[in-house]
């Protein structure tokens, strides 16, 4: 993978899941950055606008899948409308890890990671961008 964000190509990387979220947050090239440091995610495809602020296109791989990621483009239909509704969940193996990590990159805490009722150790979190989070571990 690229070291520098810069030299990513602008064809699309391949796709790691079955189904891949494509988020519009406002500062898509920011969200890149926290999502790295929150939740370990590999930029592997940017393609910028000529003002070189918003991103049009934006690919990461977090946990072996695809999330991708684009600023509103209003002038062209697409303007930022919230992201209420959607959580993006992440099922991962040392759930106690990602979740430390999330919170101290700055992801707000909406419901607390503990053993649920069904038995997966399971929380809650919404980062800086609206985006709200889930993160578990299976029990077995």
């Amino acid at each position: 993978l690229m070291s520098d964000p810069s030299d990513a190509p602008l064809q699309n990387a391949k796709v790691m899941s079955g189904i891949a979220p494509y988020v519009m947050v406002e500062g898509a090239i920011k969200a890149s950055e926290f999502y790295q440091k929150a939740f370990a995610a590999q930029e592997v495809a940017r393609n910028v606008s000529e003002d070189g602020v918003r991103c049009m296109h934006l690919h990461l791989y977090i946990n072996g899948a695809s999330l991708m990621l684009t600023d509103p483009w209003p002038e062209f239909g697409h303007g930022f409308t919230g992201i209420d509704g959607i959580t993006l969940h992440l099922q991962v193996e040392d759930v106690d890890s990602w979740w430390a990590r999330a919170v101290e990159a700055g992801c707000e805490i909406t419901m607390p990671l503990e053993t649920q009722f069904w038995g997966d150790r399971y929380g809650q979190l919404k980062d800086p961008f609206g985006v709200m989070w889930s993160l578990a571990q299976s029990a077995a």
